[in-house]
């Protein structure tokens, strides 16, 4: 499960999208996140183009790496990275395949609970946040030309997927353009988002996975019976 931690923040927060023109003089760090967050209810589909640096201390390596994700309401993810690294949520079933770590193998589990918050950023940021996390104010930033309100987020509870977050909300348009996240390991995970489009005509067809031919399917829900 330590691969699809990794993954967890990699995943494209671009994911939260709305339209609330905000006087930015007059953001709150509660009031950004409510409206990112009511942003992200609002949205059927997205896709998004992102760039990821992993940064890891103890190792002292840094990796860059580029991908596309999309996402369809309500139960439906796909994430295609470079490497050929993807992540599937087909409706029902989650599929993660690591060529580049973990080749000859996809892990197979029920896309619900846990593992639907573990892969899907929005979900992680942006699920009830203020009742989640504490959240304070990060200052200002412009990403890519569009100026925009960081927020700090602590998790109130113990947190497996990460010690801290910090988000980086548009001020015109309520969508997520970068996010830093930090673990209990110390790595650390760069994302900004390079191109974003709110409620693209998304077909079931992208979001099926086909297990390559001499690859071994681990189930993990039938792991978990014994």
């Amino acid at each position: 499960m330590r691969k699809l931690t990794l993954l967890t923040a990699t995943i494209l927060a671009a994911i939260s999208l709305g339209a609330f023109p905000v006087a930015a003089h007059a953001q709150s760090a509660g009031a950004i996140i409510d409206r990112a967050a009511a942003a992200y209810a609002r949205l059927d589909s997205m896709r998004a183009e992102f760039t990821q640096t992993l940064t890891n201390p103890l190792t002292g390596s840094t990796q860059t790496t580029s991908g596309v994700i999309l996402r369809k309401k309500p139960n439906r993810l796909s994430i295609n990275f470079e490497s050929g690294d993807r992540v599937v949520a087909d409706g029902s079933t989650l599929w993660v395949y690591l060529p580049s770590s973990t080749p000859g193998q996809v892990m197979k589990m029920p896309y619900t609970g846990a593992n639907a918050s573990s892969v899907d950023p929005a979900d992680q940021f942006l699920n009830s946040p203020r009742t989640r996390f504490t959240v304070t104010s990060a200052g200002t930033a412009t990403i890519g030309g569009r100026p925009t309100h960081a927020v700090t987020l602590i998790p109130k509870r113990a947190s497996t997927e990460f010690k801290s977050a910090k988000v980086w909300i548009d001020d015109a348009d309520s969508s997520v353009r970068q996010f830093d996240v930090e673990n209990a390991s110390g790595l650390k995970r760069h994302v900004v988002i390079t191109s974003f489009t709110a409620n693209p005509a998304l077909s079931n067809a992208s979001f099926k996975f086909a297990v390559p031919k001499g690859v071994k399917v681990v189930d993990q829900a039938a792991a978990a019976g014994y």
